[in-house]
């Protein structure tokens, strides 16, 4: 399986959280497969709106969440 990883962004109520003001104007970035692709990705988003300090952007790594038994420490 891929290592998926999701790009968005948008307004947030507070610059030093990610609780977004507005989930309906959230900006999709897109799904990109690695790490690197997601990351280019995110810097130009980021980079585009710089100057505003309400606008966040985060990477989400979607492999984690369809693959929740990666996250459980090993048994035994």
């Amino acid at each position: 399986m891929s290592k998926l990883h999701l790009v968005f962004g948008g307004r947030v109520k507070d610059p030093q959280t990610l609780d977004f003001a507005d989930l309906s104007t959230i900006d999709i970035v897109g799904v990109f497969p690695d790490y690197k692709s997601a990351e280019d990705a995110w810097r130009a988003a980021a980079q585009r709106t710089v100057d505003d300090a309400e606008m966040r952007y985060v990477v989400v790594h979607l492999h984690r969440l369809l693959e929740p038994d990666m996250l459980k420490p090993a048994q035994g």
